[in-house]
C-alpha cells in the first residue's frame, strides 16, 4: 500500500521547489522575455503596416482629388477653348457679312456710276445726232420715202453705239 513518508516528500517538495525556482529563473524569463520581444515586434510591425495602409488611404485620396482636379481644369480649358472657337467663328462671319455688304454697296454704287455714265454718252450721242439729223433735213426737202431711210439710218447708228 501506499505509505507516505514526511521526510520524502518534503525532500521532493524541496527539490520541487528548487526546480520550479531554476526553471524559472534560467528558462522562463527569458523565454518569456523572448516572447515579449517577439509580441512587440510584431506590435510595431502592425502599427507600422496601420500607419502605411492610412498613408496609403490618404496618398490615394489626394491623387484621386487631384485628379478630379485636373479632369476639371482640363474641362474648363475645353469649354473655354469651345466658346474662344464660337466667338471667332462669329467674328470671322461677321467680318466676312461686312465685306460682303461693303462689296455690294461698292459694286452698286460703281453700276450707278456707269449707268449714269452711259446715259450721259447716250444723252450726247442723241443730241449729237439729233442736230446731224436737223442740219441734214435742213440742206434738202425730204420726202416720205427719203425720210424714212433718213430715220432707219439714224437708228441703226444709234444701235451701234450701245
Amino acid at each position: 500500500m501506499l505509505e507516505f513518508t514526511w521526510g520524502t516528500m518534503l525532500f521532493q517538495l524541496g527539490v520541487f521547489i528548487v526546480l520550479m525556482f531554476l526553471v524559472t529563473r534560467y528558462a522562463m524569463k527569458p523565454l518569456l522575455g523572448v516572447m515579449k520581444q517577439r509580441q512587440d515586434y510584431i506590435d510595431e510591425q502592425i502599427s507600422t503596416a496601420e500607419k502605411n495602409r492610412s498613408q496609403a488611404e490618404k496618398l490615394v485620396a489626394e491623387q484621386r482629388e487631384a485628379l478630379d482636379q485636373a479632369r476639371q481644369e482640363a474641362k474648363e480649358i475645353v469649354d473655354r477653348a469651345k466658346a474662344q472657337k464660337e466667338r471667332e467663328a462669329e467674328e470671322i462671319i461677321k467680318q466676312a457679312q461686312e465685306r460682303a455688304e461693303r462689296m455690294i454697296q461698292e459694286a452698286t454704287a460703281e453700276i450707278a456710276s456707269e449707268k449714269e455714265k452711259a446715259l450721259k454718252q447716250l444723252r450726247d450721242e442723241v443730241g449729237h445726232l439729233s442736230v446731224l439729223l436737223a442740219s441734214k433735213m435742213m440742206e434738202k426737202e425730204l420726202d416720205a420715202k427719203d425720210q424714212s431711210k433718213l430715220v432707219d439710218r439714224y437708228l441703226e447708228q444709234v444701235g451701234e453705239l450701245q
